[in-house]
């Protein structure tokens, strides 16, 4: 019975040949590598599980976030931020300028199509990603398909999942629990007691929206954590790392940022604000944890209407009990806990990615494996990395793609009811 399923299976699943790389993923990463392949006048497809492109700034973020870093280091291959676009663009700023790119590029992912495997078949030399369809096409057979191809470039990026942490008792809280990737406005919590778990950019964030909403946070702080300034006299603090980091070490570039943000900052410590005893820079290259760039929040950690509390022991109904013994009563809990890779997933037969869903090889030579497989938005270093990795993939794809599709042709075997090509 089992053989006749898997026959079944095989039969009747779809196949297309796809003259040119494969690109799962149609977030900045995708869309950056996408463009780039344009520039070689190399054909793809990207495939992307939601109903339109970047599905995590248009679905999964909050209203009033805006990128961190100045849009310079934000902008993807050959196509600038408008020049009346502010320096640090809106949520609605940056998905604009991302439809812009798509249309600009004519690049059309196929939507609603949720890759299931993607393995490199041996035999025959070719990646096989197996897809089925989401939304109005779910649980329809007839929307399944297996794409076959000589590249597969893998551009989910960092955040493709949401992080949930097992909390003792949550479950019997009995208020409202919700994900940052959920929480859309503090208006929703105008007079509520907010526990916000997580004291990351997010986490910083959410909590300063909340106070202008009237609403009470208190931030769980389990882990030290670096802040620095957005800003050092009108200059952003990253653009001055950047600079730096041009002539001098990284740690020293560490310390100097530090001085810089104890002058702007002050001290952290008495607020319950633990920093690591690792720098900022160095912390973000070897464990990927971004530091915070305050933006107001800090001000109001100052003023009480941030309370900063310690790790959770328990919930309990309507309460909280924290590690020092502390307990609060809580109307609401926003958990912002992070995202992380969904690639082990669905990628298989494969050492390329460890376990935790980012390539084995250190940045910056992670983004190419073996047998035609590219990695871009892996390397932690936020959307000027993925465009660097995404311009490489493309040149190298490029290069064989001229190389292969020169006038001599060789024989291609044939394929599982391969019923089109693309």
């Amino acid at each position: 019975m089992v053989f006749m399923a898997d026959q079944f299976d095989f039969f009747s699943r779809r196949c297309a040949w796809v003259n040119g790389p494969i690109i799962v993923g149609s977030g900045p990463s995708g869309l950056a590598v996408a463009a780039s392949l344009k520039e070689h006048g190399v054909p793809f497809v990207i495939l992307e599980r939601s109903d339109c492109i970047a599905s995590l700034w248009q679905k999964r973020t909050y209203d009033r976030l805006k990128l961190h870093l100045p849009r310079q280091f934000c902008q993807l291959p050959n196509f600038p931020f408008p020049e009346d676009y502010p320096e640090y663009p809106t949520k609605k700023q940056f998905v604009d300028y991302l439809e812009s790119y798509a249309k600009y590029f004519e690049i059309s992912p196929r939507f609603n199509q949720s890759v299931q495997s993607a393995r490199y078949d041996e035999t025959s030399g070719l990646w096989r990603v197996r897809t089925v369809g989401t939304g109005a096409e779910a649980g329809n057979r007839s929307h399944e398909m297996e794409y076959i191809g000589r590249w597969l470039v893998v551009a989910t990026g960092e955040n493709a999942e949401k992080v949930v942490p097992e909390l003792e008792g949550l479950g019997e809280f009995g208020g409202d629990v919700t994900h940052a990737c959920d929480y859309k406005s503090g208006e929703a919590y105008r007079g509520k007691r907010v526990l916000v778990v997580g004291c990351g950019n997010s986490g910083m964030e959410l909590c300063l929206d909340l106070c202008d909403h009237d609403a009470f946070p208190a931030m769980v702080v389990r882990e030290s954590v670096h802040v620095l300034p957005r800003e050092v006299l009108g200059k952003s603090t990253f653009e001055l790392a950047v600079m730096l980091m041009k002539w001098l070490p990284l740690w020293l570039v560490d310390k100097i940022l530090l001085v810089l943000a104890w002058l702007v900052l002050g001290s952290i410590s008495k607020y319950g604000l633990r920093r690591p005893s690792t720098g900022p820079l160095e912390l973000k290259n070897t464990q990927g944890r971004t530091p915070v760039l305050d933006i107001g929040a800090l001000g109001k950690i100052r003023s009480g209407d941030i309370k900063v509390v310690p790790g959770i022991k328990r919930f309990s109904p309507g309460r909280v009990e924290l590690a020092d013994g502390r307990v609060l009563d809580i109307d609401s809990v926003v958990l912002a806990t992070g995202y992380r890779s969904n690639v082990p997933q669905w990628f298989q037969g494969c050492d390329f990615f460890s376990k935790d869903g980012f390539p084995k090889t250190p940045f910056p030579n992670g983004w190419k494996g073996q047998s035609g497989l590219y990695a871009v938005g892996f390397t932690r270093r936020g959307l000027s990395g993925a465009s660097s990795d995404a311009v490489k993939a493309a040149k190298d794809i490029g290069r064989m793609w001229r190389e292969e599709t020169k006038p001599a042709k060789r024989p291609v075997a044939c394929h599982r009811r391969c019923i089109s090509q693309i």
